[in-house]
């Protein structure tokens, strides 16, 4: 049975229906936001934040305006209080009187008609008060007054105190605000190098007055869903053939009556068929929850599938619970789907040796009992403020992931635990949800006051998604294990097997057996980035005994994440780690002119200006210094360095356009690094690492600056999103010129379950387009098959062997052509393309040459044509105007003299009643050479 003591709560469920109850969303306007010491009052709304109502009401600017993340920050260091309008329309019938919220932030005491209710003190937990006394003793219409304290200054407070925990030096990672690893809020609000420290405070969720009518009534907090195979074990790869279990646990407020029951109901949602219905079995009531399970034939559902592997399947799952005679006291209804997922850290077996895998321990995910690779990005908090995160821009965003072939997103520690309609979209679209508690680069206190504290948090959220089929796995913590303990080992060595303990207390002892205790059907690990396992025993105080350090020379048994901002190695494939899973790596760039023309005046709008380069905070301050231009300076020069040493200078004459090209080229050294990775990595799935999935860092960005992002903040893809689309196809052609040895070899990659099959075609040609004499002595065509997650290497040689007379003047097109099938699909093969490109220099030697690039605009079709009439175009790259939001099918990529190319754009958004489509411009690799503001429209 899947019951805790303290399993209370969570989000309204998706449809939920009861009797005998009153309920009063306390959403919506009629609230006042203000603040005593500071004379401010304002017009307040719920759920919300302090900077969103002081905003609307015209109190402040824009938070993402310049340098408003510095100069709001008397926002953060002051309290505030939200106090409701009178509630009326209360029932002077009730026999209990109930406050649920579902997301404070962060720390409150709470008065209802001016008498105490309670306090809190955890961003990430759902609480519930009774204030039957209070409501009974008041006069008139209560109000309801919330007062939030100053997280930074109790977070300083509690730093302050003698008795708190306290770490040495170095792994405590100080982005600007200190602190932040006392408090549970989200990390990232007290700074991260990708975004701002606006501590927001405010009632950031939903909430509800609710009250009984009737001894013998239940308001319903949570449903924990879990769907699984019988015997399945979190650690352990489940049977396929066996039956599937639906375990319904209910957490409710009120009083069940005696001899209560459950019934089931699943109903596929695309056809309305009733997949099973009837009584749940093994009924048990504990401490405000309520369980039962039922059995369905194994092969009776119809699979969930991860985007690019099969069908996303659903099916509304509806609990309800009825009293002795049968009478429904409340019902939830969730949509669920049924799969495997499983993340397999287990020890490399005999076969696996026997097909060539090095020994070592696994480290992949299997759905559904099959291996696959992951392909995806990590998934950082979307907004500073996740009130104004809307259903419609996570829709936009998961298009992208989701046309972007990505099949995962890993949800980073210390932002936000996802709320409930992120995981529903991620459940339609197929992307699965590698998902994080909120601990971040940083040791964390092990007292029991906040253990408690944390264990609550943890149930809260494990029950509350269980039900998603996007759920893909539950990771302690980010980088706990792999950065902060070797740190803390340097910093502190004689007192390194202390924090070791300390940290086993908090992601082992106590995470762990929360997570295995509310769902059957995940997998855990107690940090991102880690070694594995040695072995796991539940009755064990350390349940899981961490592998760390204890590893063999030659053996693989991690996965990795990398950053090196040393760009003169960017290219070097011996500087790229070799793992089982590449989890995080990347580089920062700067965002479009048309993102920074959002929140930067005019005439900050060039490369070093004081607004543009605060705005990067790699490097951060460390503290809650404004004028960080020294680390600031360093992140800035990273970026000009990496476009200096690879691609052409820009040189306009026009500011404004200089600028843009910069912004520009960042964009190319970053999307180049990751295409190098990412081809590196999935290369490894037919090498002896087995590796299995590249998740780079970072799919979107938080608000409008230098970041690793390859989304910027309104959903405009940057360089990267639409090269890791291309290089996340299923089969792919890729070339590794390996400039420190001249060598050059060709690889087909292929992550179908199916042996492909097909050839690829070599065309070199000078920069005007004439083919080089003997094709540079390659051959003109190469066929191939590649094996199901596999890849061949079908072409190599040395640069010295080729005839090539000018290397400077001289570019490899690569076009593959094959035959495969797409899993689970059940039709004939597939026809599958790709075509990519290498140079034996880098783009700044390159003898370019002006392509003549034409663009056209068909309005029947909505299509624009590209031709390059002169020379070869590199990086060919379609850009719109300020107003729409959308992406092109196809950017990037390399247009030979002749060829013209139909691209597609697909809006997505639209504020200028479809005059976008006069403002789109194509540029080339050339342009950025050119010392006019050159660009092509139609």
């Amino acid at each position: 049975m899947y019951l805790w003591k303290l399993a209370l709560a969570v989000l309204p469920s998706t449809f939920h229906t009861a009797l005998s109850q009153h309920i009063v969303d306390l959403g919506g306007d009629g609230w006042t936001v203000s603040s005593k010491a500071l004379n401010v009052s304002a017009p307040g709304r719920l759920p919300s934040q302090v900077h969103l109502d002081l905003y609307a009401a015209n109190i402040i600017d824009d938070p993402y305006l310049g340098l408003n993340d510095f100069n709001l920050r008397w926002i953060a260091n002051n309290n505030w209080t939200y106090i409701s309008a009178p509630l009326k329309g209360l029932s002077g019938n009730a026999t209990s009187s109930w406050l649920v919220f579902n997301g404070l932030d962060t720390f409150t005491t709470i008065e209802f008609c001016g008498q105490l209710i309670g306090t809190t003190d955890n961003q990430f937990r759902q609480y519930t008060f009774d204030i039957s006394e209070a409501l009974s003793s008041c006069q008139g219409d209560p109000t309801l007054e919330i007062n939030f304290g100053s997280a930074p200054n109790i977070a300083n407070a509690i730093a302050n105190d003698p008795n708190s925990e306290k770490w040495p030096n170095g792994p405590q990672q100080i982005f600007e605000l200190p602190n932040r690893w006392y408090i549970r809020k989200e990390q990232s609000d007290f700074g991260w190098d990708w975004g701002p420290a606006f501590a927001p405070a405010g009632p950031w969720q939903d909430a509800y007055l609710v009250q009984f009518e009737r001894e013998e009534s239940v308001y319903v907090l949570n449903t924990d869903m879990d769907i699984f195979r019988k015997g399945q074990i979190n650690h352990l790869a489940p049977d396929q053939s066996q039956p599937w279990v639906v375990n319904a646990s209910i957490d409710f407020l009120g009083a069940l009556p005696a001899k209560s029951s459950m019934t089931i109901e699943v109903k596929d949602v695309e056809t309305g068929k009733i997949l099973r219905s009837g009584h749940l079995e093994n009924v048990a009531t504990g401490e405000q929850a309520i369980t039962g399970s039922v059995t369905i034939d194994a092969d009776a559902p119809n699979l969930w599938w991860p985007n690019g592997l099969g069908k996303q399947n659903l099916y509304y799952v509806t609990v309800a619970i009825q009293d002795s005679k049968n009478r429904e006291l409340a019902s939830v209804t969730k949509r669920s789907g049924f799969r495997t997922i499983f993340l397999n850290r287990l020890n490399i077996t005999d076969d696996q040796l026997a097909q060539g895998i090095a020994p070592g321990a696994n480290w992949h995910f299997e759905v559904n009992g099959k291996e696959f690779y992951a392909k995806g990005s990590n998934f950082i908090p979307p907004d500073a403020f996740w009130p104004r995160v809307t259903e419609a821009k996570m829709k936009r965003l998961f298009t992208a992931v989701k046309v972007g072939n990505q099949n995962m997103l890993r949800v980073w520690a210390s932002g936000a635990y996802l709320p409930d309609f992120i995981y529903d979209i991620a459940d339609e679209y197929g992307i699965l949800l590698w998902s994080e508690f909120q601990f971040s680069d940083s040791l964390y206190p092990s007292d029991d006051k906040f253990l408690e504290n944390v264990a609550a948090e943890v149930v809260y959220n494990v029950r509350r998604v269980n039900h998603h089929p996007s759920l893909a796995l539950w990771a302690g913590g980010n980088e706990i294990e792999s950065l902060e303990l070797p740190t803390v080992q340097r910093a502190a060595p004689n007192r390194y097997s202390f924090y070791v303990g300390e940290y086993e207390k908090l992601f082992i002892s106590l995470i762990l057996p929360l997570v295995y205790e509310n769902t059957r059907s995940i997998s855990y690990m107690p940090s991102s980035t880690n070694n594995g396992y040695l072995w796991v025993n539940m009755s064990s105080p350390v349940p899981m005994a961490e592998r760390y350090d204890n590893i063999t020379s030659g053996e693989f048994y991690s996965d990795t994440d990398h950053y090196n901002y040393d760009s003169s190695v960017a290219f070097d494939y011996g500087s790229y780690p070799v793992g089982r899973f590449a989890n995080e790596f990347g580089y920062h760039s700067m965002p479009s002119l048309q993102t920074w023309e959002q929140v930067v005046d005019k005439d900050e709008l060039h490369f070093n200006s004081s607004t543009v380069m605060l705005r990067n905070h790699h490097y951060p301050p460390g503290g809650t210094d404004t004028h960080n231009y020294g680390n600031s300076s360093r992140g800035m020069g990273e970026m000009t360095t990496a476009v200096e040493r690879y691609y052409p200078i820009p040189d306009k004459d026009d500011s404004v356009a200089n600028f843009s090209a910069w912004c520009h080229a960042t964009q190319m050294f970053q999307a180049d690094m990751y295409k190098s990775q990412i081809q590196f990595y999935r290369r490894g799935s037919g090498m002896r690492e087995r590796q299995l999935g590249a998740l780079y860092w970072q799919l979107e960005d938080i608000w409008q600056a230098p970041t690793w992002a390859g989304i910027e903040y309104d959903g405009r893809w940057k360089i990267l999103h639409y090269v890791a689309r291309d290089v996340y196809q299923p089969v792919i052609v890729s070339p590794f010129w390996n400039y420190t040895t001249g060598d050059l070899s060709v690889y087909v990659t292929s992550d179908l379950w199916d042996t492909a099959r097909g050839s690829v075609s070599f065309t070199w040609a000078d920069l005007s387009g004439k083919p080089l004499p003997g094709n540079a002595g390659t051959p003109q065509t190469q066929h191939f098959t590649v094996g199901g997650l596999n890849t061949t290497k079908i072409y190599s040689t040395s640069i010295s062997d080729l005839s090539l007379h000018d290397r400077n003047n001289a570019v490899l097109v690569l076009s593959l052509d094959a035959r495969g099938s797409l899993p689970n699909t059940g039709g004939p093969p597939t026809t599958f393309t790709h075509r990519n490109q290498a140079t034996t220099v880098f783009p700044n030697r390159l003898a370019l040459v002006n392509p003549e690039l034409q663009i056209s605009h068909d309005e029947k079709t909505g299509t624009f044509t590209v031709e390059a009439k002169k020379g070869v175009s590199l990086y060919t790259w379609l850009d719109y105007p300020s107003g729409v939001v959308g992406y092109f099918d196809d950017n990037a990529f390399t247009l030979l003299p002749g060829e013209k190319k139909i691209v597609q754009f697909t809006v997505q958004k639209d504020e200028t009643g479809g005059k976008w489509a006069k403002g789109v411009t194509v540029q080339s690799l050339w342009d950025q050479t050119t010392r006019d503001s050159v660009s092509h429209s139609p």
